[in-house]
């Protein structure tokens, strides 16, 4: 049967067995996960839906290693990332998870082509990554190499951020509402992108109300009060 399991694993890149989450104040104790399971395969994309509140964000924090589950397991690359020290979820992170927010993930006084390169660094180089102009041709910002995230729209902030994010060809990609604050037009963009990284491979995740990302993804798996309703 561990076997078997191992096997399950292996085949999907991403997993989360039995996830709760649960926080205290004072005698009061809110239960954001209530025993959240998925998987995520190498070349699908998961759309995770719900209203606000439903415990979205907070799955994604646990997927990351960024939050530690209060029960359950999360596997990345098939390596257990919960319960471990914050310096080994750390170095999970660098070699097999990209991670996208909305906000972007960059920092304000490096250039775009050094946030990739920085970025780079954490993590041993794989045979299949890419240099860091090859990563900005791929988002069509190899032109902007140069500039500072303050002299970026918001459409090319998206997409750097996203070239950020597969610095190290991770074989997983969570990304947090990457499409919230981007016209129509530049969101089809950034989700060619995604469709053509989940073809190279890559287990993505996307949390997000976008009716467009919800259309374009694989899969979709819906939250109400921290539990999976569909």
């Amino acid at each position: 049967m561990a076997d078997k399991m191992s096997t399950v694993e292996t085949l999907s890149p991403l997993t989360a067995d039995g996830i709760y989450r649960f926080f205290r104040s004072g005698e009061e104790e809110t239960l954001a996960l209530r025993g959240v399971s998925l998987r995520v395969s190498a070349g699908e994309i998961l759309a995770v839906t719900g209203p606000s509140g439903s415990g979205k964000s907070t799955l994604l924090a646990c997927l990351a290693g960024l939050d530690e589950p209060t029960a359950g397991t999360v596997r990345v690359a098939g390596e257990r990332m919960s319960a471990r020290p914050e310096v080994e979820r750390a170095s999970l992170r660098s070699r097999h998870l990209g991670v996208l927010f909305q906000s972007a993930n960059l920092f304000a006084h490096l250039s775009i082509e050094e946030n990739v390169r920085l970025a780079q660094r954490l993590a041993p180089p794989k045979p299949s990554s890419m240099s860091a102009g090859g990563i900005l041709d791929r988002v069509g910002l190899l032109k902007r190499a140069g500039a500072v995230p303050s002299q970026l729209s918001g459409g090319e902030a998206a997409r750097a951020g996203l070239a950020v994010a597969l610095a190290n060809d991770p074989p997983v990609l969570l990304a947090d509402e990457p499409t919230g604050e981007l016209d129509g037009a530049t969101e089809q963009r950034l989700l060619t992108l995604l469709r053509t990284h989940a073809d190279r491979g890559c287990a993505i995740l996307v949390v997000t109300h976008s009716p467009d990302v919800i259309a374009a993804a694989d899969r979709v798996l819906s939250l109400h009060d921290g539990e999976v309703v569909s």
